[in-house]
């Protein structure tokens, strides 16, 4: 069963589009939201096949929003559904699946709703994994996704319930743990080193002893001092050759 999610800041238009895809298909709407920041979100912690995205809509416009998940490794497939004829060539540039024009065409989203259910959904096929060079991670500043290669990130700290993000010239507030976050990183450059710290190993500069017999970890560029907590000293030592 396919799931989807749809992006739309009019009720009536989001609850009519719900009501159709509802009423003929099989698809599961997961979610419904308002404006494209919280859509971000969601499909940060989220999977779908398939998102209905309206393109006006507030924080992040729909076709920003499109752009972003259109370079992300499993896509889902965009279907937007506007008022507004002119964006169709930006709209087919990010591949989009459909564009439905409102009001809606019960017939035209009928049709749609069949050509979905009848393709396999991109997550049934496992993507290549790709080079540790393109590898990036969607950052958000202010309301803005910035799309960052991985190897620009130094390291990553708890605070709270967020977790804030760290390259050499700019700090990112992440609305998710730091295990969330890390979880998008890739392994083989990023060490868990603290409950509260995870750092990107090739910015180490250097290792500077510290009490009970641990480290505090220099980078390269920033000030920052990391800690390495008592638990993970033997697995940051194997890594580190020490």
């Amino acid at each position: 069963m396919l799931k989807a999610l749809i992006v739309e800041d009019e009720y009536l238009a989001r609850e009519e589009l719900a009501y159709l895809i509802r009423e003929h298909s099989r698809i599961d709407i997961v979610a419904s939201v308002e404006d494209g920041l919280e859509a971000f979100k969601f499909l940060q912690e989220h999977e779908v096949d398939v998102v209905f995205l309206d393109i006006n809509i507030p924080s992040i416009d729909g076709l920003l929003l499109a752009k972003n998940l259109h370079k992300s490794s499993r896509p889902p497939r965009i279907v937007f559904v506007t008022a507004y004829k002119e964006f169709a060539v930006e709209a087919f540039e990010v591949e989009a699946f459909d564009y439905i024009l409102k009001p809606y065409n019960e017939a035209r989203i009928i049709n749609l709703l069949a050509k979905l259910e009848a393709q396999t959904p991109p997550a049934a096929a496992a993507p290549a994994e790709a080079p540790a060079a393109s590898r990036t991670v969607n950052l958000v500043k202010g309301d803005s996704i910035i799309v960052t290669p991985c190897e620009q990130i130094y390291y990553a700290e708890a605070d709270e319930k967020v977790t804030l993000v760290y390259t050499a010239h700019d700090r990112y507030v992440m609305s998710m743990s730091i295990s969330e976050f890390v979880a998008r990183l890739p392994a083989d450059s990023f060490f868990r080193c603290h409950r509260s710290y995870c750092v990107n190993i090739h910015k180490i500069r250097e290792i500077a002893p510290w009490l009970n017999s641990t480290y505090i970890i220099k980078l390269y560029d920033l000030k920052a001092e990391i800690p390495v907590s008592r638990s993970n000293i033997k697995a940051f030592r194997q890594l580190m050759h020490l």
